[in-house]
């Protein structure tokens, strides 16, 4: 008599389980699966359409060389990022200081929307680089060098 309550016990316990491990598995399999894109590409970004115009994406690439304005009074900066192959390039409109590591030819990531108009509407900018950490050399200033190089955009 003893012997039913403990079987189900068991056989509840089993029942959660089950049900706990298809939670997991359906996260990592199914739900997760679709979500691995971290960004598009340009070319993949443009091969989408019209089905690509406003919604959220990350767009990423490397800065087009001579692409890059910056307005220093209004915090707008424009560029465009191509695909490795320069083959595909979008423009793309931020608003805000840019990272310090950002300059032409560099991989970035923009969050944002693809507007009607053409243009990539980013609303975060990311560098992409390296995870190797120079310390500053005797007599080098960062900050400077970050005012020149925007000194330097603004007058291009």
């Amino acid at each position: 008599m003893t012997t039913k309550p403990r079987n189900k016990k068991t056989a509840g316990a089993i029942l959660g389980a089950g049900v706990v491990l298809a939670a997991f598995g359906y996260l990592i399999w199914g739900g997760i699966g679709g979500n691995l894109v971290y960004f598009l590409t340009p070319n993949e970004l443009l091969a989408k359409g019209s089905q690509a115009v406003g919604a959220s994406v990350r767009l990423g690439g490397l800065v087009q060389a001579g692409t890059v304005k910056w307005n220093a009074d209004t915090r707008e900066l424009r560029f465009s990022i191509t695909d490795e192959d320069n083959k595909s390039s979008v423009p793309v409109l931020s608003v805000g200081v840019p990272p310090q590591m950002f300059t032409e030819g560099q991989g970035v990531v923009v969050e944002g929307f693809y507007a009607p108009d053409g243009i990539f509407k980013s609303q975060k900018v990311m560098v992409k680089h390296n995870n190797e950490y120079r310390a500053p050399k005797a007599g080098e200033h960062p900050a400077e060098y970050y005012k020149q190089l925007f000194q330097q955009k603004a007058q291009s």
